[in-house]
């Protein structure tokens, strides 16, 4: 008795199973088409990004061999200048900031200082680039602008790059010595560079400034 009761309930399955097919059989054929599709688009659009990525570091890296190459002539940087402008137009996130970076820098080099300054300055407040690099960027505005700049304006930027923990910590309360000393605040000087001769985790270049300064200034 049970076998029967077995295949009855076999048979109202299969009876349930074909009129839901019948009913929304074009919903699921439809539902499958667009999840494959999506499949193959996502494919498709990581392939291209891959071929994108490869492009743009290869433009990059060609664009440092000519700025680092040994032509230092005019028409060189002019022409790596051009290169590192183009890709800060199209290029990808991560090279758009580096490539402005390197903007700035050679823009430095050859005494064009505003534009310098505001490559670096649209680094720093680029929320879309990455954290270290734009503290890099503020950190580079402020050298440029140290010995002549507002000092209100250095002060607020080097704040928050000089708090404990900030990968430019060492590098930027540096920079907040060298500025009290143009301020002719003698002993905040005095103690900033004393931490920081005293600080193992500030690279040795910084610990040895410091100790220089210190020697100056009759610090221990």
């Amino acid at each position: 008795m049970s076998d029967i009761f077995d295949e009855v309930n076999e048979d109202l399955r299969a009876e349930r199973m074909r009129k839901l097919l019948a009913r929304y059989g074009g919903l699921l054929v439809g539902a499958l088409v667009l999840v494959v599709a999506g499949v193959a688009a996502w494919q498709a659009w990581s392939y291209y990004q891959a071929q994108q990525t490869a492009r743009i570091a290869g433009q990059f890296l060609a664009a440092m061999q000519v700025a680092d190459g040994p032509d230092k002539s005019e028409a060189a940087r002019k022409a790596a200048l051009a290169d590192f402008e183009k890709i800060v137009a199209t290029g990808t996130a991560g090279y758009r900031t580096l490539a402005e970076l390197r903007v700035a820098a050679l823009q430095r080099d050859s005494g064009n200082a505003a534009a310098a300054l505001a490559a670096l300055d649209h680094v720093a407040a680029d929320a879309a680039a990455d954290t270290l690099l734009r503290g890099l960027a503020s950190l580079e505005w402020c050298m440029m602008q140290l010995e002549s700049g507002d000092p209100a304006a250095l002060a607020a930027r080097l704040a928050p790059l000089a708090a404990l923990g900030n990968p430019w910590h060492a590098l930027a309360q540096e920079q907040q010595a060298l500025l009290d000393l143009r301020l002719k605040k003698t002993d905040a000087a005095r103690a900033l560079f004393k931490a920081l001769a005293q600080d193992t985790t500030a690279p040795d270049g910084v610990r040895g400034r410091a100790n220089g300064l210190l020697a100056q200034l009759g610090g221990p």
